[in-house]
């Protein structure tokens, strides 16, 4: 505002010229650092008194049982939730992980594996209840340069297009091979009605189970 015609000076200090503006300035930026100075002390110590998270091993547990697996002629001895399936303790705890999950209710197939010889989905069976049985899973059957007769014919005829239900496939295949089925190619559709193909490979299956009925 002019006052007789005249602008009004800014305030001035034994320094020199000091504007409004720049004192305003100063002062917000001194009260910043003071404020900043007075939160970092609190921050870090906030940080000091994070707990660190607490190790996730079996043990700490509440509840978890001691149990020995026999799986692919190895002996794992391990602790276990007693409500844990066969399948989750193959792929979470023993680390074998060509087993897979799919519907986790037992209708699909991709979990198949061998128990006692049996074909098994095992979605559906407590691994607490497997003690004394012999498993088997698809590592335990063949390995790259070792391929068990199963898994080469699916590779010749193409058995597989994804391949998430292949492992299944292979070991539902493995099994009714030694089952008493008809020699037809109807029979073996339905002795693997368990395994759904999601990808529809179902010709080139058949043709890969009555390669290896043959060579028997």
């Amino acid at each position: 505002m002019a006052i007789d015609g005249k602008d009004k000076q800014e305030p001035t200090s034994s320094l020199g010229r000091l504007s409004r503006r720049s004192f305003l300035t100063q002062v917000g930026a001194a009260g910043v650092a003071t404020a900043a100075a007075a939160v970092t002390p609190l921050a870090a110590s906030a940080v000091a008194r994070t707990p660190a998270p607490a190790e996730t091993t079996s043990e700490a547990i509440p509840g978890s049982m001691a149990v020995t697996l026999k799986v692919n002629g190895e002996t794992h001895a391990i602790r276990i939730d007693p409500r844990a399936t066969l399948l989750d303790t193959l792929r979470e705890t023993i680390h074998l992980t060509g087993t897979k999950k799919g519907c986790d209710h037992g209708q699909c197939g991709a979990c198949t594996v061998h128990i006692n010889g049996r074909r098994v989905n095992s979605c559906l069976t407590f691994a607490a209840m497997q003690q004394n049985a012999e498993i088997t899973t698809i590592e335990g059957i063949g390995q790259p340069g070792s391929l068990h007769p199963m898994q080469a014919a699916f590779v010749e005829h193409d058995g597989y297009q994804c391949g998430y239900c292949t492992s299944g496939q292979i070991m539902s295949a493995v099994a009714m091979v030694k089952e008493p089925w008809g020699a037809k190619d109807h029979d073996v559709k339905e002795a693997m009605s368990g395994n759904i193909c999601r990808c529809g490979a179902y010709p080139n299956i058949v043709a890969a189970v009555q390669t290896v009925r043959k060579m028997a």
